[in-house]
């Protein structure tokens, strides 16, 4: 990898990672707030959730911005924003103040996921390697950011733990200041131009509908049932996991009996936290793996694997804490290899100049539309048991899988302008 796609995938790596702990680290602080601001879980629930919202909705017009004014210029923005807010609610003095933060963060936030990736699209000609990096380092955030979160809380008082958590975002901008490289790369001569798009609603609208083939239509298909099954599996799944563990006491007398560590100790968070790790190992298989294969026969692999993992999982689980980790390692690779592939497959619909607008349909799909995907498993949960709710998730790769093959049959693509 040569020095300026080393430059965009250290900078887009290390950016991902601080949007994730950032995100992750909110429900380990939600604990604290009902505590000390003696607020309902209804009340703090909707906070919390505007913000993620915001997380979700923020990302198409993160696309067009990024597409305007430049990725590097969205990211800035993006750990400058997310720094701003988290000082923010380090001075919260009740659940205002809160809700103004954590809505700030998730509009910061927002823009990360569609500037980052178009940035890797446009400056890295292995993007499949660059993707599975940057998702490496994604998942990094997600399965440490709570965990490091949880530790600081043990030494130092929760306002103290949000402001250090701004540090990691500081180094990333004066990084990002103090290094310059192209963010059109990757691109050919012919497949882009330095001129940034209209902001008109008249060039948003044509630009979606030039963007909109068959192919990219399809490709927002594939994104929407991945983005339906991970809600869906995940939001619920250390619940489940704490169902399906065998009897742990003999885990509790590795610790004092009465200490905060012995009350604190539960098996199924580590165990979760364990299952997004191995989704690091997913992210990079899977990104090495679409710069060998297309995507898209990849992406029908991996689908129907995940379907029949989903429908196997809670019957493996209950042969044994051997077979449960195994089935857990299994949904977390597999899960998380989707994410290069995919990113991929978008990256081949569209053109690059629509890249930012492209990624930002993308996780507009992925976590606006894929949120349902939490309400669909918690429905399912207060019927069904964990086998049935997970037979039935197994749907969204099921589709997944069909979705993939027609964009594999070549229904309609858009050309590859920046073809390497």
């Amino acid at each position: 990898m040569e020095e300026n796609a080393r430059s965009v995938v250290l900078f887009t790596s290390v950016s991902h990672a601080i949007v994730h702990t950032f995100e992750l680290s909110i429900p380990i602080l939600v604990v604290i707030w009902l505590l000390e601001f003696s607020v309902s879980t209804a009340m703090l629930g909707l906070v919390v959730a505007l913000g993620y919202a915001l997380f979700g909705i923020g990302a198409l017009p993160g696309g067009v911005l990024a597409d305007r004014y430049g990725s590097r210029t969205l990211i800035l923005f993006c750990l400058v924003g997310m720094a701003l807010s988290f000082l923010l609610l380090s001075v919260a003095s009740g659940i205002v103040t809160i809700a103004i933060a954590l809505a700030a963060w998730g509009l910061a936030a927002s823009v990360y996921h569609p500037s980052g990736l178009s940035l890797i699209s446009t400056g890295v000609e292995n993007r499949g390697t660059a993707f599975a990096y940057h998702g490496m380092a994604g998942n990094l955030g997600i399965a440490f950011g709570p965990l490091l979160t949880a530790l600081l809380l043990l030494n130092f008082d929760w306002r103290v733990v949000t402001r250090l958590l701004v540090v990691p975002a500081v180094v990333a901008v004066l990084y990002a200041l103090a290094t310059d490289f192209d963010e059109t790369a990757a691109v050919s001569v012919d497949g882009g131009t330095d001129e940034r798009p209209s902001m008109s609603l008249s060039g948003f609208v044509a630009d979606s509908r030039a963007l909109f083939t068959v192919g990219f239509t399809l490709a927002m298909f594939v994104v929407m049932m991945n983005g339906l099954f991970y809600r869906g599996a995940l939001t619920f799944l250390p619940d489940v996991l704490g169902g399906l563990l065998p009897p742990v006491t003999e885990y509790a007398r590795m610790f004092d009996a009465g200490s905060p560590v012995a009350e604190q100790f539960n098996l199924a968070s580590y165990l979760y936290v364990g299952l997004l790790t191995v989704g690091v190992g997913g992210q990079y298989v899977g990104g090495k793996v679409s710069d060998r294969v297309e995507p898209t026969t990849a992406l029908a692999v991996v689908f129907g694997s995940l379907a029949v993992v989903a429908v196997g999982f809670v019957p493996t689980a209950r042969l044994g804490m051997p077979a449960l980790v195994a089935v857990s390692a299994g949904l977390g690779f597999l899960l998380f290899a989707l994410q290069p592939l995919y990113q991929a497959t978008i990256a081949e619909q569209s053109p690059p100049d629509e890249r930012g607008l492209s990624y930002g349909y993308t996780y507009l799909v992925s976590f606006g539309i894929g949120a349902a995907g939490a309400a669909v498993s918690g429905a399912l949960l207060s019927v069904f048991t964990p086998a049935t709710t997970f037979g039935v998730l197994a749907v969204f790769p099921v589709l997944g899988v069909g979705f993939s093959l027609l964009i594999g049959r070549g229904g309609d693509t858009q050309p590859r302008a920046d073809s390497v």
